[in-house]
């Protein structure tokens, strides 16, 4: 398998996922209750309620699209436990990931 650039894909979305793209990133930021660094990228705790499982998986959705070099990962515990999202990938996602999420 080809080996893809960490570069975004804008391209890949059309003008209302890019918008809706924006909207789910907002919603992200505001849900995160921790972040945890890791060596290929970082973990997101996140609000562990229904809507923001289905906005988590939603962003997950819409990423995927234009960034296809990231994995996602969405652990969805038993009620009460914590809501984690990891987005991690080979070398250099973790930079990336730096500067297109705002964190690190």
């Amino acid at each position: 398998m080809k080996e893809l650039p960490i570069a975004c894909d804008m391209t890949a979305l059309n003008a209302a996922q890019r918008e809706h793209q924006q909207v789910l990133m907002r919603k992200f930021h505001g849900s995160i209750q921790e972040t945890e660094g890791l060596d290929d990228g970082y973990a997101f705790r996140l609000e562990a309620d229904a809507a923001t499982i289905l906005a988590a998986a939603e962003f997950i959705t819409i990423e995927c699209l234009c960034c296809p070099f990231l994995t996602f990962e969405l652990t969805v515990g038993p009620v009460g436990d914590p809501l984690w999202l990891k987005v991690s990938g080979r070398a250099g996602v973790k930079e990336f990931i730096e500067a297109e999420f705002g964190v690190g």
